[in-house]
């Protein structure tokens, strides 16, 4: 893969919606990398940044939102969407603190996680690296 490329990365404890979004950014012609839990992500920043990063709010260990706040310090210029399956004012106001692309519940429509990847991936800012090894 070429490492200059920028690269979205897809974190959410759920293996089938791991595996459907990331045929679906495979199918845009985005490269993408899915990661099981927020610590493997975070563990796997070391190889690069992805331009943006898809982000479950239920996850053990670290929630999305956990993950999202730790971002805003690593790795600003992560474009960050974040998705639930059960969405609460709270939460979604507790993401909102850190900005993120989009706030989206699952099921998540296709084109609107496609068109907030393409905002945060589009920024030249934005492309830090290719994907971890």
């Amino acid at each position: 893969m070429d490492t200059s490329l920028p690269w979205v990365a897809v974190v959410d404890d759920d293996e089938a919606v791991r595996r459907a979004l990331q045929r679906l950014l495979r199918s845009a012609g985005i490269a993408a990398r899915a990661y099981a839990g927020g610590a493997d992500f975070l563990a796997a920043l070391d190889g690069g940044h992805p331009c943006c990063v898809v982000l479950d709010v239920h996850m053990p260990g670290l929630s999305g939102l956990e993950v999202q706040a730790r971002l805003a310090t690593l790795a600003p210029a992560v474009g960050v969407i974040i998705i639930t399956g059960q969405q609460s004012a709270a939460e979604q106001a507790q993401a909102q603190l850190h900005r993120p692309l989009a706030y989206l519940g699952k099921p998540v429509d296709d084109q609107a996680i496609l068109d907030a990847i393409g905002m945060a991936c589009a920024k030249p800012s934005s492309a830090t690296g290719g994907p971890p090894p």
